[in-house]
């Protein structure tokens, strides 16, 4: 992997991790790395799933990937969130 695309997926996980996070209610007491962290892995995942439903290569904006990864961040966030209010 090339310095643009390390450097585009972490643009594309502050998104995206931001995202997840503005979709849940309430405060969630995360740090932006793990916020960093949560987008990153949802895009990488939401991409992978959007792939085997074939819908991540449409014309146009992919809104399905994007609600895939988006929705994905949300869940991470949360399950994230939950871990830490247990420990």
């Amino acid at each position: 992997m090339e310095i643009s695309g390390i450097i585009s997926a972490i643009v594309i996980g502050i998104v995206i991790g931001t995202l997840g996070r503005l979709v849940l209610p309430g405060r969630q007491r995360i740090g932006v790395l793990w916020t960093i962290a949560v987008g990153i892995v949802a895009a990488l995942v939401g991409t992978a799933l959007a792939a085997a439903l074939g819908v991540a290569d449409t014309k146009g904006i992919d809104w399905i990937e994007w609600l895939i990864q988006i929705g994905l961040a949300a869940a991470g966030v949360a399950a994230l969130e939950r871990s830490r209010a247990r420990g």
